[in-house]
């Protein structure tokens, strides 16, 4: 019984290394995680197990078996989530490159404990203190992959780093494999097994270590592109501000002024001018200035709103708003903000491309219920929109829309939704943001 078990063991650390690595993506499942559980554990026990008994009977290493139950998670995993492909994988990398660094580790140990059995597994001792050490790391790792690495996850800013880190926890499951004797024999040699087990702990430091520096580098690099997107929101406000008082004071003028049109309008009256006051209070009318800058009672979405209202009228481009959002809501106002200036950032560079008699942006925001924030933009656009696996490509350079991948991945963060639709060369954008 013992000898059928042991390489079962080996196998059966695909279960700690596949939690560990759903743990900073458990808010992008396609399904519930009981249901995904229900289906997935089932298979990869009967992959286990089956293989194992295989490794057995064949008395065979089981260095393919692992392969091919990690490969089958490895795809489970990926086609299971609603990430993109760069970050699913290397989160699923990193946690093969530490499970690697595990299994040499263990392959010291397991040659120190069982000097004398040359069978094609760890020894039981062994294939139980690697299970252990998987466990235990998980359960290490919990808190980090559940707040640091979920961040990273979540943050759009950090995305190009995601097309360079796989590189690290490959290079380190390659050393991890190279490192592999063609055969037990040779780790009695001389100093190799000392050596061997110093160069495993060394590669499971380092790669330790490097991990918790990219964790802390991506932590400040969010920190500085959140700080980056209110300073952002504030200079808008700032715009905003600063056009709101110089209407103020126009208004003042105006008023400041109205003595001296009565006065005017009197003297004209008393001398029965009726065409010259017509003419005069149509003069005076074109004077005042409109007083529509409170677009919404909701400061955030007034400034950003009136901040890009601003820019399209100064580009000559019809504006319409209609923003009914009260001055506290109950979604979080920085993704709404975040959002909303997405949306009409990007209608307004649409609207640019466009021919100037067919420009138009128009945009609505509102409350439905007390706990869901429904946003729609439209804008007019001469050209095509490109999708590739069902994003929206960039118009402006090579790749994904970051502007719509934005907004998107703010919806589902706060467990809302979006649409985005182009139908007679019209795009309509659609959010919702749930409280």
């Amino acid at each position: 019984m013992a000898e059928t078990l042991r390489p079962i063991l080996e196998l059966s650390i695909v279960f700690p290394g596949l939690l560990l690595a759903y743990i900073p993506v458990k808010a992008y499942l396609r399904q519930p995680a009981r249901r995904l559980a229900a289906l997935l554990l089932p298979l990869l026990l009967a992959l286990v197990v089956g293989g194992g008994l295989i490794c057995y009977r064949q008395r065979t290493s089981t260095a393919v078996a692992l392969a091919v139950v990690t490969v089958f998670a490895m795809a489970a995993y990926v086609a299971s989530l609603r990430i993109s492909l760069w970050k699913s994988c290397t989160v699923a990398l990193s946690v093969c490159a530490v499970f690697a660094c595990l299994n040499s580790v263990t392959r010291a140990l397991d040659a120190a404990l069982s000097a004398q059995e040359s069978g094609p597994w760890f020894c039981l001792r062994a294939g139980l203190c690697e299970n252990a050490l998987c466990w235990l790391t998980t359960a290490l790792a919990w808190y980090p992959a559940a707040h640091v690495v979920r961040s990273m996850v979540e943050d759009e800013n950090f995305a190009q780093t995601w097309y360079i880190f796989w590189m690290l926890p490959l290079l380190f499951i390659v050393l991890n494999l190279f490192m592999i004797p063609d055969y037990r024999e040779t780790l009695y040699t001389g100093r190799v097994l000392q050596g061997y087990a110093i160069i495993s702990l060394a590669l499971l430091v380092l790669l330790l270590w490097f991990n918790v520096i990219f964790l802390l580098m991506a932590n400040s690099l969010n920190r500085n592109a959140r700080l980056q997107q209110e300073n952002h929101f504030l200079s808008m406000q700032q715009e905003r501000y600063e056009s709101l008082k110089s209407a103020i004071e126009e208004a003042r003028q105006a008023r400041h002024d109205m003595r001296h049109h009565f006065n005017q309008i009197s003297a004209l009256a008393e001398a029965g001018e009726l065409a010259k006051i017509k003419e005069y209070l149509d003069k005076a009318a074109k004077r005042i200035p409109g007083m529509d800058m409170n677009i919404c009672e909701n400061r955030a979405a007034d400034g950003v709103v009136g901040y890009y209202c601003a820019l399209a009228r100064r580009e000559g481009i019809p504006f319409r708003a209609q923003v009914d959002l009260p001055a506290v809501i109950p979604v979080d106002e920085i993704d709404m903000s975040l959002a909303l200036s997405n949306l009409l950032e990007n209608a307004l560079e649409a609207s640019l491309r466009t021919d100037p008699a067919r420009r138009s942006i128009s945009v609505r925001a509102y409350m439905y219920s007390s706990r869901f924030l429904l946003i729609q933009t439209e804008n007019a656009y001469d050209g095509e929109i490109h999708k590739k696996n069902g994003v929206f490509q960039s118009s402006k350079r090579k790749g994904n829309g970051v502007g719509i991948q934005s907004v998107r991945r703010i919806a589902e963060k706060n467990g809302g939704a979006s649409a985005f639709t182009l139908q007679n060369g019209v795009f309509t954008a659609k959010i919702m943001l749930r409280g």
